[in-house]
């Protein structure tokens, strides 16, 4: 196994919609929100977690490719450690196979959670997402034309029998119209893995432009879009179809 290459991606990710990556802070204030967004300690300025992205394609991929049931059996059989996971993974069928393996080799496993047998033949883990900041851009012009970086939302229940509101909550967001800052490192270490690169990364990146990041997506949350500096990147982006 030889590094052949480190692909990067730079562009930047516009929310289409408002945005909520909740930072877990299970403390309530007086005059507080019930659900803050995650910032930066210093800055006070929204991000989007890398993991949240990586998290959030991955999943996406697994259902794409039709492997979460095979997925899960082989996450909790790690999990239970020994040599299970490297025999669950010969026993599945090929086109499972493979796509599982593949989704492990760009994604990884859990630390610790890999046994020694299958770590060789998978290799270290392919991808790499950064951590989302503002844009300088986007940075200026909300600072000269004094936009908040957050917004709060207010939401309810309705009651169907009386049909009125209950249980009135209040959600950060970042607003629509944001952008931060996308950098995605991606390592080829064999021939051939640029398959990899393009049915994995870029076609997981396809799958968030149509579902959302974040929470309350099925609430109109998180839809994005990605928009790339690299030209060649971009058309061979476009090109991609996911169905038909």
């Amino acid at each position: 196994m030889q590094l052949k290459e480190i692909k990067t991606i730079k562009g930047t990710i516009r929310l289409k919609t408002g945005l909520h990556i909740g930072s877990g802070n299970t403390e309530m204030q007086i005059g507080g929100t019930d659900n803050p967004v995650i910032k930066h300690p210093y800055t006070n300025e929204p991000y989007i977690p890398g993991s949240s992205l990586k998290g959030k394609i991955r999943s996406l991929l697994e259902l794409y490719y039709g492997v979460v049931a095979e997925a899960t059996k082989h996450d909790d059989m790690i999990k239970a450690g020994g040599l299970a996971s490297s025999k669950m993974l010969e026993q599945s069928n090929g086109g499972i196979k493979k796509h599982i393996e593949n989704i492990l080799k760009v994604f990884g496993s859990g630390a610790g959670d890999t046994d020694e047998k299958l770590a060789k033949q998978l290799g270290p883990t392919r991808v790499s997402f950064s951590d989302c900041f503002l844009t300088d851009q986007f940075i200026k012009e909300a600072e000269e034309k004094r936009w908040s970086y957050i917004e709060v939302k207010s939401e309810n229940r309705i009651n169907r029998i009386t049909g009125t509101a209950e249980h009135p909550r209040f959600i950060e967001r970042v607003p629509a119209g944001a952008a931060f800052k996308l950098e995605i490192s991606f390592k080829i270490l064999n021939n051939g893995e640029e398959e990899l690169f393009k049915n994995y990364l870029l076609k997981g990146l396809k799958l968030l432009e149509y579902d959302s990041l974040g929470g309350s997506g099925s609430r109109g949350y998180g839809k994005v879009e990605f928009i790339f500096d690299d030209e060649t990147l971009k058309r061979e982006y476009d090109e991609i179809k996911l169905w038909g």
